[in-house]
């Protein structure tokens, strides 16, 4: 189970634990986060901690939580990367390394990027829907995910065509480059048949120029 950093709670996490699952959240690193108590370090670069509240004085009596910490920066080019912090009950770095645990909670991003996709770059910043009943505005929003959906099509068409990944391809540029050819149908083409022609091989040129790499994970070492 994956969850952003504003979900933790002594609680909750205690509760997802009684569920049997498997926990893997971001956890605040602020002086408003949760403060574990080291244990041990892993030869993954990870380490062992106790969870339990300071207060009140009932909640120190309580059982401590054994919780797996991931602290790891990602280098994407700044001066002072962010720092991140995950608490795992996954325990045992032979089961699953602290990389792949990092790896594992990056796609819950997506969703993330998707909202900003349609909300600041689609829809535009500061933009309202402009329906004025239920029935308009559901029928607006749904019309921005089918453009949404649309694009990210041709984002996998056009990665698929040249042997990319997807994820490499910029949302940004491929709306630009959808608005700018919208405006010439014949360069646009809606059928298979068609995207073999010219207009559209350029089209895919264009968009595929606009290739981003993904950044690299770095760690920062244990806990103690």
């Amino acid at each position: 189970m994956l969850a952003d950093r504003g979900f933790f709670s002594y609680a909750l996490w205690r509760r997802a634990i009684w569920t049997g699952a498997d926990l893997l959240w971001r956890i605040r690193t602020d002086r408003f986060g949760p403060k574990p108590a080291h244990v041990r370090d892993r030869h993954d670069g990870s380490w062992l901690a106790h969870l339990r509240r300071t207060t009140p004085a009932a909640a120190r009596r309580e059982e401590p939580m054994l919780v797996r910490v991931i602290d790891y920066t990602i280098d994407d080019g700044r001066e002072n990367p962010t720092g991140y912090r995950l608490f795992t009950t996954l325990l045992d770095p032979d089961e699953v390394t602290a990389v792949d645990l990092a790896a594992a909670y990056t796609p819950r991003w997506e969703i993330e990027l998707a909202f900003d996709e349609l909300k600041t770059h689609q829809r535009g910043p500061r933009t309202v829907l402009r329906s004025k009943s239920p029935n308009l505005v559901l029928q607006e929003i749904w019309g921005h995910l089918c453009c949404h959906y649309a694009i990210r099509s041709l984002m996998a068409e056009a990665a698929t065509h040249s042997g990319h990944d997807p994820d490499q391809i910029s949302f940004v540029a491929a709306l630009r480059i959808t608005r700018q050819t919208i405006a010439q149908p014949g360069a646009f083409p809606p059928d298979q048949h068609a995207r073999d022609s010219p207009g559209w091989l350029a089209f895919l040129h264009r968009l595929l120029g606009r290739l981003s790499l993904d950044p690299r994970v770095i760690w920062r070492g244990s806990g103690s």
